[in-house]
Order: C-alpha cells, then sequence, then structure tokens
C-alpha cells in the first residue's frame, strides 16, 4: 500500500479521534465502555498505521523504520482487526457487563484477540518492558493455582483470563484506558494547541526575561521554562524533546558542558511534572483514586514541588558561581523585557487561566474544564494578528496531540492488563502483605522498599500508566501501615516519576543527552545528583504532613521554613561551594545538618538551622578576609 495513502488515513483517523473527545467532552457523555471503545479502536487504528512492525538502528543510535511491502501488510490488517473487535465492543457495550460471568465463544475469541493487540501496540511504542511484565502476569493468571502457597491463587480457566481481563470493565477496558480516554488525552490535546498558538516559546521568553541575565542564566531559563512547560506535557520525555530542543544548545551556548546540560534539561522536566495545576493529569487520578477534590490534591502538591526547584535552583545557582570564577562562564546578554512579553504575546496564557478558573473557582469536572481551555485557545489567539491561527494550523495541533498521547493510551491500556489480573487473583493486597512483612514493623523501612518498588515498576513508564500501576500494587502497603492516604499517593506518585531519571533505565536523561551530544550514563548521573533533595522530599511529607497543607498556619509555616533552610543546606552539602569552595569535613557538617532539618521535630530544627548559621556566617568571614588579602597585595604590587 501506498505510504501516502497510509498518512492520509492516520491524519483523518487523528482528526475524528481529537473530534469525538471534544464532543464527548462538552456535548454528549457517552457510557464508559463504549467511549473507552472507541477511544482504543482509533488509537490502535493510528498505532499500526504509525509505528513499525520492525525498526533497527542507525550508527546515531537513532530508530529507523523497516519499510516493506510485507511489514505494512500486516500493519494495516492489525489496523483492520482492531477496528472489528473494539467496533464489536461499542456496539455491545451493554450486553457485555453481565456475558463476562459467563462468556460466549466469540467474547472468548474478542478477548484473547484484544490482549494481542493490546501487547504488540504496547511493544511499537514503548518497547518490550511493559508487554513482557503484562504477559508475566496473564500467565500467573493461569498457572499461578501451581505456585507455593505465598503467590498462589485458586485457578482461573483460559475463557475466564481472556474474558476478564481483554473484554471486561476490570481489565484493559478498566480505570486507565478510562482515564486514558477522558482526562489525558483532552490534556495532552490542550498542550498541544498551547504550543502551536506559540504559549510554549512564549514560556521560555518569559524565562528568559526573568533569569537570564543573571549568572547561570540559561540553566535557570531550562528550569523556570521547563516546569511551566512539563505541568501541562505530562510526559518528561516528550517535554525534554520540546524543551531541550531550545535550552540545551542555549545553556551549551553559554558555557556549560554537554553533560551537565542534558542533566539540568532532564531534572526540569520530571519537576514538571509534579508542578501543579495540572501534574500531567495525574492530580485528577489521585483525586479519583481517594475520592476527594481536586483542589485538595493541587493544594498538596504546592510545597513539595516548591522544595524541587528551590534546590535545583540553589544547586544550579551554586554550580554557576564556581564556573564564572574558575572557568569564566559566560553570562546571557540578549534577554527579552517581561512588560513588553506580556503586552505583545500576554494573551496566550489566558487559556491557563480559564482552565484553573473552571476547576477552582467553578468546581467543574477536569473534563468539562478542559473542553473549555481547549476552545478558548484559537479564540484568544484572535486577539493579535500574528498570533491568529489558520484552520490548518488548528487541525495540525489536534492532531499532533492525538498522536502525542499514543504512548499513554497504550501503556494504559497494558497497565489494564495488569491491574485485571491483579483484581482477579488478590496478589496486590498480598504485595502489600510482603512489603509490611519485609519491614518488620519499621515505617522507615517499608518507605525505602516502597520506593525501591515504586522506580523499579515505574522505569519506562509514562507517569500516568506508572502511578496507575503502583495505586494498585503498591499504595495499599503505606496505608494499612498508617499513612494518610493523600501522603501514600503522593510519595508513590513522586517515585513514579523520579523512575525517568534513575539509571539503568533513565529514559528522561537518555532523551537529554541525544539532544546534548552527552554521554547517556554520566547525564543520568548528574541529573540523580541535583534531584538528589526529590528522593528525600517524600520521606519528609509522610512524617509531617504539614508538608502537604495538613495541618494549622503556624505549623506548615514552620515546617516550611525547616524544609527550605534544610535544602539550602543540603544543595551547598552536595555542590561543595558556598561563597567559595568548602572543604569535605565542611560538606559533612552541611549534610548532617541538612538532616537535622529535614527531620521532624523543633530541637533537630533549631540545632539544625544554628550550624547552617554558624559555618554560613564562618565562610562569609573567611572570604571577606581572603577578599581583604587580596586588595593589599594588590596595592603592595
Amino acid at each position: 500500500m501506498d505510504r501516502k495513502i497510509i498518512i492520509r488515513i492516520v491524519g483523518v483517523t487523528c482528526l475524528a479521534l481529537a473530534t469525538f473527545h471534544l464532543y464527548a467532552a462538552g456535548v454528549k457523555i457517552f457510557p464508559p465502555l463504549q467511549q473507552r471503545s472507541m477511544h482504543y479502536g482509533l488509537a490502535l487504528v493510528i498505532i499500526f498505521l504509525t509505528y513499525p512492525l520492525i525498526t533497527k538502528k542507525d550508527g546515531d543510535n537513532m530508530e529507523r523504520q523497516e519499510e516493506g511491502r510485507i511489514p505494512i501488510i500486516i500493519s494495516f490488517l492489525l489496523a483492520l482487526l482492531s477496528i472489528w473487535v473494539t467496533g464489536y465492543v461499542f456496539l455491545n457495550h451493554i450486553s457485555l457487563l453481565t456475558a463476562i460471568s459467563n462468556p460466549s465463544t466469540m467474547t472468548i475469541v474478542i478477548g484473547a484477540i484484544m490482549i494481542i493487540l493490546t501487547l504488540e501496540a504496547t511493544r511499537r511504542t514503548l518497547g518490550w518492558a511493559l508487554p513482557i511484565i503484562s504477559g508475566i502476569f496473564i500467565i500467573y493468571a493461569l498457572l499461578g493455582n501451581k505456585l507455593p502457597l505465598l503467590f498462589a491463587h485458586t485457578g482461573y480457566s483460559f475463557a475466564d483470563v481472556v474474558s476478564k481481563v481483554g473484554m471486561s470493565n476490570v481489565g484493559i477496558f478498566g480505570q486507565p484506558l478510562g482515564v486514558s480516554a477522558t482526562y489525558i488525552i483532552l490534556y495532552v490535546i490542550f498542550g498541544s494547541l498551547l504550543a502551536a498558538s506559540g504559549a510554549g516559546k512564549l514560556f521560555i521568553d518569559l524565562s528568559m526575561a526573568a533569569v537570564g541575565r543573571y549568572r547561570g542564566g540559561a540553566a535557570k531559563v531550562s528550569i523556570v521554562s521547563s516546569a511551566l512547560s512539563g505541568t501541562i506535557s505530562g510526559n518528561p520525555v516528550s517535554n525534554v524533546v520540546t524543551t531541550g530542543v531550545l535550552t540545551i544548545p542555549l545553556m551549551k551556548k553559554q558555557g556549560y558542558k554537554s553533560e551537565y546540560a542534558g542533566a539540568v534539561e532532564t531534572i526540569s522536566s520530571t519537576g514538571g511534572i509534579i508542578l501543579p495545576p495540572i501534574m500531567g493529569a495525574v492530580a485528577f487520578l489521585i483525586a479519583d483514586f481517594l475520592q476527594v477534590e481536586y483542589a485538595e490534591v493541587a493544594f498538596a502538591a504546592i510545597i513539595p514541588a516548591i522544595l524541587y526547584f528551590v534546590a535545583v535552583f540553589i544547586m544550579v545557582d551554586l554550580n554557576a558561581a564556581r564556573l564564572e570564577t574558575s572557568s569564566g562562564l559566560k553570562r546571557e546578554e540578549n534577554v527579552y523585557n517581561v512588560k513588553e512579553l506580556l503586552l505583545t504575546k500576554g494573551h496566550l496564557l489566558i487559556p491557563i487561566f480559564v482552565l484553573v478558573y473552571f476547576l477552582l473557582v467553578e468546581r467543574n469536572t477536569p473534563i468539562y474544564s478542559a473542553f473549555w481551555a481547549i476552545i478558548s485557545i484559537p479564540l484568544v489567539c484572535l486577539i493579535r494578528k500574528e498570533t491568529r491561527m489558520s484552520i490548518r494550523k488548528i487541525v495540525e495541533s489536534l492532531q499532533e496531540g492525538v498522536k502525542l498521547s499514543l504512548m499513554v493510551v497504550s501503556a494504559c491500556a497494558c497497565a489494564g492488563i495488569v491491574i485485571g489480573v491483579i483484581d482477579m487473583t488478590g496478589i496486590g493486597l498480598r504485595f502489600a502483605g510482603i512489603l509490611t512483612d519485609l519491614a518488620g514493623g519499621s515505617l522507615f523501612l517499608l518507605l525505602v522498599l516502597t520506593m525501591v518498588s515504586s522506580i523499579i515498576l515505574g522505569m519506562g513508564l509514562p507517569p500516568v500508566a506508572a502511578y496507575l500501576v503502583l495505586a494498585i500494587v503498591v499504595g495499599p502497603a503505606l496505608i494499612e501501615f498508617g499513612v494518610t492516604p493523600m501522603a501514600a499517593h503522593m510519595f508513590i506518585f513522586y517515585y513514579g516519576c523520579l523512575s525517568v531519571i534513575t539509571p539503568p533505565v533513565a529514559v528522561a536523561a537518555f532523551a537529554a543527552s541525544s539532544l546534548a551530544k552527552s554521554n547517556p550514563n554520566k547525564t543520568a548521573l548528574i541529573a540523580l545528583r541535583l534531584g538528589l533533595t526529590a528522593f528525600i522530599v517524600p520521606f519528609l511529607f509522610v512524617y509531617g504532613p504539614e508538608l502537604l497543607m495538613d495541618g494549622s498556619t503556624m505549623e506548615i509555616a514552620l515546617a516550611c521554613v525547616s524544609a527550605l533552610v534544610g535544602v539550602f543546606a543540603l544543595s551547598v552539602a552536595l555542590e561543595g561551594y558556598l561563597i567559595s569552595e568548602i572543604n569535605i569535613y565542611t560538606r559533612v557538617i552541611m549534610f548532617l545538618a541538612a538532616l537535622l532539618l529535614m527531620s521532624v521535630g523543633m530541637l533537630t530544627d533549631i540545632i539544625g538551622a544554628l550550624i547552617v548559621t554558624l559555618i554560613t556566617a564562618i565562610e562569609f568571614k573567611k572570604h571577606g578576609e581572603i577578599r581583604k588579602v587580596g586588595i593589599k597585595t594588590t596595592k603592595v604590587s
């Protein structure tokens, strides 16, 4: 088949899927199974016609499509098969709700095909990791009754497994795909349209105007712009690729090494996912899981996100101070004017305020809020002639938004397989019990085990899919131990996100290294050091829920001050620089002071604050004496 025809089919299908979701969000509500089947069917068609059956690596370590008549024919047949099976679900969505308990031959056949299509679609979009994990769970559902008692279940037939996992609303068509078909695709489309309107470039320009002229300005521009873009894009990797194209060359031009430039972009883009208001749509999932209002989740996430970015900002600033004195780091001179930018392009930010208004003031659903935010973008662009969007540009942006969501769609469907098996066999509660038993009554040890489990299970997954799996498998262990539900879900969400910067599968760091032309492992390790505070913050809000806005105003204020001073001390200890280079002994003392400040307790906070104050005063005095000596020496000479 001619490749041009396939491209046209993909374009029309993308537009149809975007239109369907806008219609479902703002005009007519569809039954869950019907909406999910339409969403997934069209997405599968696009995946099979866009992502190749076989890929090969070229000399630049970049994937290239393996063209050929047979692979294209196979992909086209899989697309047709996807229309048939999802169309069957769409037309029979009511009868299927009861037919799963006593499945017909047709239900079993379509369920099996659906599982195969899901595994193949996920392999094409995300690689082998998640399909292998899902395959192991399916084997466990079929053969788990033969395992030792600790892991065994009562046993299920092939018909039970394929019908419940492949066709029911607790399997592939379960909550993860439901989230993809409601929240996620709308917010990805919103981000795509917003970027096409020029708001993405405006984020970078405003960041340049705000911090570009200061030391380490290019790195700080990366932090601010990636934070703003990341909260909307919802995916650290796509955020790295989008903003990193501009910020990484800017950092290298200013004098930063390639590995450091890639690491700053990696850690900044990752942090965007934990930054309110949108948090990559995960905020809505947490609210859904905990049955609380979205605003409660957004407010709970504010302080941890601030601590994250303050730590990165301080470390980048200290590193820039060192480079300015040692290697002559350049300062950016061509910076923008904030007032001028807001006067000429500030209207492009209105859709974000529309979204926040509908979410927090009107208290509308996230779906309805996203609908009006999307509609507002082309309307707002009409305000100025130079920002107006043509019909073609709007259509292309809608198509691009759908394409950007494909990885999440396949990941959510594949995660549905895992969650479906967990629901059938009860292994999730058993896993929670295993973690609790291994912890031996120690909350700290349980948190460490949960952290490791979350990072491992989240590797290679988009944040949404990672959170969904972790919320089912790992989250119950923390709640059972007595951790507040909000703290427990925020804990696993953080570490699920941080898996993208954690070697050996640091996908965000690897994406940044390809742009920076740097060593990917070195880039990942530097990003890990810059983000070390992020690995500590979740422990802080579990032990001190005041950091999640849970407490009186005074308690929250004291916890914030203590944590901020602790973050400063930790940053100084990790960078080894304050006013000038500090020795290893001072770094160790500052690190211990940081731990004291970050622990819960008034006494430890006071001791830690005194240590930080004393060391800072000594370093300032020492630096002042060095400067005096330098001045006298200059006069004598």
